[in-house]
């Protein structure tokens, strides 16, 4: 029997779960951000595939998803509910004789061992929908990063196969960041370099790529390109590496000592959710979103780990102090990040 990874990837997930909520919004574009009031701050978590058509997309500001669809129908967030349905989707996969691996709420690697991954696929998407109604699209490869990249030749409610023998004749003359792992400031930085496609990043000199990106990132860039990369799919149970809190203010706030206050009780926020967690912090991380929309991050690390509401508290205010803009803010956010081993 051949070994294969499938990657299973749920369409407009959440969307799709407040469609079943809601069966008269089906073929209507829904947008699913914040509470649900567009003339609100906030961005859109997902939107349904006739809400993307007018340009709607995960992270857009619901304002401006308002301006491009005015005729959308906006939803407030329920976690619950997108959580309820990922485990009976996730329960529904390990119904089948493989490995799987979580990666969120609406997707997973399976690895599996069989002739026929096209049939396999097809019978996963029956599954799915008959337990839950809910439509995925599956890619299948040789690897871990094949699979999820040929999910997206495959959507919606498809099934794609991307393999070693495939890989440049189907990626070969994309850009960089179409690959799992690069994004635009990277690509750009490769653009800088004459490299513009996936093709001529496989055929970069690793060595000169560790010049610019760093003796590890650099020949990984490379070896990415090739589609050689490969990492066993394991059954581990998902553990968070990091805990976070964020605010989106409907006014700008103007006095930096507002700002201030406002990253403690986030930071404090963060300490309480940790807390029974029984994992110290390692480092604390603070967001800072400028208005109109540009984002800054700083970290700072802690003394040593800890759950300590105060030292968590300190660290925040440490990591914000290393802003020096003092622009009208938008949004503040504090994360607590555990160590890497931290179980």
């Amino acid at each position: 029997m051949t070994r294969w990874v499938l990657h299973v990837d749920l369409d407009e997930f959440i969307a799709a779960v407040e469609v079943l909520r809601r069966p008269e919004l089906r073929g209507r574009p829904v947008v699913v951000g914040g509470d649900g009031d567009p003339t609100k701050r906030g961005v859109v978590a997902t939107a349904s595939y006739e809400a993307r058509a007018f340009g709607v997309h995960s992270g857009l500001p619901l304002r401006t998803a308002a301006r491009r669809c005015p005729d959308a129908v906006f939803l407030a967030v329920d976690r619950e509910v997108y959580e309820a349905a990922s485990a009976e989707v996730m329960a529904t996969l390990r119904e089948f004789a493989a490995i799987v691996e979580v990666l969120g709420w609406d997707e997973a690697f399976l690895a599996v061992e069989t002739e026929d991954p096209e049939a396999l696929a097809r019978r996963i998407q029956e599954r799915v929908w008959a337990s839950t109604s809910l439509a995925c699209t599956v890619g299948i490869g040789q690897s871990k990063l094949q699979a999820k990249l040929a999910t997206g030749f495959g959507k919606p409610a498809g099934v794609f196969r991307l393999t070693d023998e495939t890989w440049f004749e189907v990626l070969g003359d994309r850009g960089t960041d179409a690959l799992w792992g690069i994004g635009s400031k990277t690509a750009k930085r490769l653009t800088g370099l004459g490299i513009h496609t996936v093709r001529e990043l496989a055929a970069a000199d690793p060595q000169v790529l560790a010049g610019h990106f760093g003796p590890t990132n650099g020949p990984w860039l490379v070896r990415l390109a090739r589609g050689r990369l490969r990492s066993p799919v394991v059954d581990t149970p998902y553990v968070a590496r990091s805990r976070s809190r964020e605010t989106t203010f409907q006014h700008d706030l103007r006095d930096w000592d507002e700002v201030r206050g406002e990253v403690c009780r986030l930071a404090r926020s963060v300490a309480e959710d940790i807390a029974g967690e029984q994992r110290p912090a390692v480092r604390v991380v603070v967001k800072v979103r400028y208005a109109p929309f540009i984002t800054r991050t700083h970290g700072h690390p802690l003394a040593a780990p800890t759950s300590d509401v105060a030292a968590i508290e300190d660290g925040a205010l440490a990591a914000l102090e290393r802003f020096t803009e003092r622009s009208p803010v938008r949004l503040l956010g504090v994360r607590a990040e555990f160590a890497a081993d931290s179980r």
